[in-house]
């Protein structure tokens, strides 16, 4: 599912972003390449954050 329009992530590209060490919206684009655009996805994409399961990475 396309997540963010802007740079056309999916949230399998934000879960691996995540699965990565991002815990922040900034860092799921950093690890994407790329940066936010108009916004509009951060509340998703932190939605994703939130329910992901806890890492030794992130922690």
């Amino acid at each position: 599912m396309v997540v963010c329009h802007c740079n056309r992530l999916t949230d399998a590209q934000i879960a691996a972003a995540i699965a990565a060490g991002a815990s922040r919206p900034a860092e799921v684009y950093e690890g994407c390449g790329c940066g936010a655009q108009c916004g509009c996805c951060c509340k998703t994409i932190v939605e994703l954050l939130r329910s992901a399961p806890a890492t030794a990475a992130r922690s």
